[in-house]
């Protein structure tokens, strides 16, 4: 930032550097999520060296920074000029697949899945083909054709046989059967993947699969078959906290001895004081902050999240002038009672976007709030088990899994006060 103001002109444009150059301060721009000054070198690449090699670079650079704003329209413009001529390249084949990806988050679910294909068909060996495989099941579900669907499930099995990507795609009809509200196809969904060898790897378990089981069988109005099914999950995970307080044991019950020192009440009185007061349960936060920090002030991630909460600074600026802090710095998020007050904030609007689901809080926290608002609306019925069999992405649904555990365990050791029970 300080070789970019020195080094403008009189009229403030930047200074001529070269391409690499103009692509490095891009990059760093861009990972610290200030996104329009790396633009402004992107464009100059774009503009000063139309055959250097980074050209590719910086088209995928712009169209991902318009996604990360979410400016989606922007970002399928970017794509398409950068699929159009460097479709063979890595740049080309990871644009093709975020182009799908941003066609999703505007509703045009069917166009999304026919660039899926294209993938699918361009790159059958590609990095992202079994997610493509995936996500043409999940694109044409949304889009209401769930023949196709259907079909893609099939091909997608048939195609990853004995794989992972087998499971997902199995566990994919069960939920689109769960949605569509076919409960006997449902259960038999179920019985088909419980019927395999193994979950290793997949983006599912035994438990959420029977859990999934027992919610149609429920709604079919077999009650009895749905309670076995229930008291067959174990009682260490997610899905068996789920079960236990729908057969009426309570689900606030930890899986092992814990104690408060690996889940300290920390940082209490700011906590009492941001939190609450907006209708955030403190332990959650907490539940939050042991994942995100561990506690830690001075955690700072590769994508310059910062604090308790690690919170970006793009994000802060939407909720700082809410939380008390009209001219938020970056560092200023180091600050514990900052971080708190600003995240308090962010917990608060995303509560109130999502019903008050916690699990769908967790997900937009680390997955995106538009992301966490689709799995939302692919979430019926309105169970926080469905929703998370709906999270389609394994590092968002393995964090609310644990940030959920978290937060069962911290209700068990201390009360909405944060007072040691």
């Amino acid at each position: 930032m300080r070789l970019d103001n020195d080094q403008r002109d009189a009229s403030g444009k930047l200074a001529e550097l070269t391409a690499a150059e103009h692509l490095t301060r891009a990059e760093v721009y861009s990972s610290n999520r200030l996104f329009p000054q790396a633009r402004e070198h992107w464009q100059q690449v774009l503009d000063r060296f139309p055959s250097d090699p980074g050209i590719s670079k910086a088209l995928f650079g712009t169209a991902r920074s318009y996604m990360w704003e979410r400016k989606y329209d922007q970002a399928v413009s970017w794509f398409d000029r950068l699929t159009k001529d460097f479709l063979f390249t890595k740049d080309g084949r990871e644009g093709l697949s975020f182009k799908g990806a941003s066609l999703v988050r505007i509703g045009k679910n069917a166009e999304a899945a026919r660039v899926y294909e294209q993938y699918v068909a361009a790159f059958p060996d590609g990095e992202r083909i079994e997610s493509a495989h995936l996500n043409i099941i999940d694109a044409y579900r949304e889009a209401g054709d769930f023949q196709k669907a259907e079909d893609w499930v099939d091909k997608t099995v048939l195609r990853f046989r004995g794989k992972p990507t087998a499971v997902n795609a199995l566990h994919a009809r069960v939920r689109m059967e769960i949605f569509r509200g076919n409960w006997g196809e449902a259960a038999s969904a179920a019985d088909l993947l419980l019927s395999g060898k193994s979950f290793a790897g997949s983006m599912t378990s035994g438990d959420e699969v029977r859990y999934l089981k027992a919610l149609a069988l429920e709604k079919a109005g077999r009650t009895g078959e749905s309670r076995s099914v229930l008291a067959s999950i174990g009682s260490g995970s997610y899905f068996g906290a789920l079960a236990a307080d729908k057969l009426g044991g309570g689900s606030v019950k930890a899986t092992a001895a814990v104690s408060s020192a690996d889940f300290p009440a920390a940082f209490r009185s700011e906590l009492i004081r941001y939190a609450a007061p907006r209708g955030i349960d403190p332990r959650f936060v907490l539940a939050i902050m042991k994942q995100e920090s561990t506690f830690r002030p001075r955690a700072k991630s590769p994508s310059a999240a910062r604090g308790l909460l690690q919170l970006v600074y793009d994000t802060a600026l939407k909720y700082n002038k809410m939380a008390g802090y009209p001219s938020l710095q970056p560092d200023d998020l180091y600050a514990p009672s900052t971080n708190i007050a600003v995240g308090s904030a962010y917990m608060a609007d995303l509560k109130k976007q999502f019903g008050g689901l916690y699990e769908a809080i967790a997900a937009s926290y680390n997955g995106g709030e538009d992301n966490a608002a689709r799995w939302l609306n692919r979430s019926r019925p309105k169970d926080p088990g469905v929703f998370v069999a709906e999270v389609g992405f394994a590092e968002t649904k393995n964090y609310v899994l644990k940030v959920m555990n978290n937060y069962r365990v911290y209700r068990q050791l201390y009360t909405e006060d944060l007072v040691r029970r």
